[in-house]
């Protein structure tokens, strides 16, 4: 057995273990929990252990803010739907931008470092995201349409407070850091790069949620979709920025 066939037949053996024992939290849906296990698979096999761990870590925070104040949220409906579990959707939604990275980790087409940039920064702009709507949604003041600052209701698509803002930004950093104990990014640049790109992606989310979702009636699965795809796209390109600069001074 090849070693890109173990690393992938060990992921599936590790995941199918772990799930089987712990399916029956509430943090998903059988069907999420299915793919949960695909993607954990497919994560092992390209990024090892590493990959698969900064994914369960960002799977578990975010399943965990979406608990905070949920019977406050659910009173004024604006609680995520199933208790908060999440299903298939939510898992490919979010994770999509971040496997496509990691899989063109496995076809050496180019230097490694960008995938693991756009891999990284895909789940900063994500969990940045959950962080933001979560929290704002329980303890933000004043909501602002991001487009107009018009002041509205909290969890309004588009709608930003401070207090969401920070807790965003928070996300963005924390999740970078684990990326960065990981070594899935390895110096501190990186590590700036894909904190900013997954906030800066975070807002660009608020502005296509006001503009956009309704009027061409985008489910959320595509917005995330396309939130870490700009988070990944802005943080490759500001390295590759980064590294041009960095060779005009030698």
């Amino acid at each position: 057995m090849s070693f890109f066939t173990n690393q992938f037949f060990i992921g599936f053996c590790i995941n199918f273990i772990l799930i089987s024992i712990f399916c029956r939290i509430p943090l998903m849906t059988k069907n999420g929990w299915i793919s949960a296990g695909i993607l954990g698979t497919i994560l092992w096999g390209c990024l090892s252990w590493q990959g698969w761990i900064s994914i369960v870590i960002y799977l578990l925070l975010g399943s965990l803010v979406t608990k905070i104040g949920y019977k406050f949220k659910k009173e004024r409906g604006i609680e995520e739907k199933r208790g908060g579990k999440r299903g298939p959707e939510n898992v490919w939604g979010s994770a999509a931008t971040g496997l496509f990275f990691a899989m063109m980790t496995k076809l050496n087409v180019a230097n490694l470092v960008f995938f693991k940039i756009g891999f990284a920064a895909s789940f900063s702009a994500k969990l940045a995201d959950t962080f933001g709507s979560e929290i704002g949604k329980r303890f933000g003041g004043k909501t602002y349409l991001i487009t107009s600052f018009k002041k509205v209701e909290r969890g309004t698509e588009g709608g930003i407070s401070l207090e969401g803002t920070l807790a965003s930004f928070l996300g963005a950093i924390f999740m970078s850091f684990v990326m960065f104990s990981l070594s899935i990014i390895s110096n501190k640049y990186q590590f700036i790069i894909v904190s900013i790109s997954g906030f800066l992606a975070t807002i660009s989310e608020s502005i296509i949620g006001a503009k956009f979702q309704n009027k061409y009636k985008l489910s959320n699965e595509i917005v995330n979709a396309m939130q870490t795809s700009i988070a990944s796209v802005f943080a490759i390109f500001s390295f590759i920025l980064y590294l041009y600069f960095l060779n005009q001074n030698y």
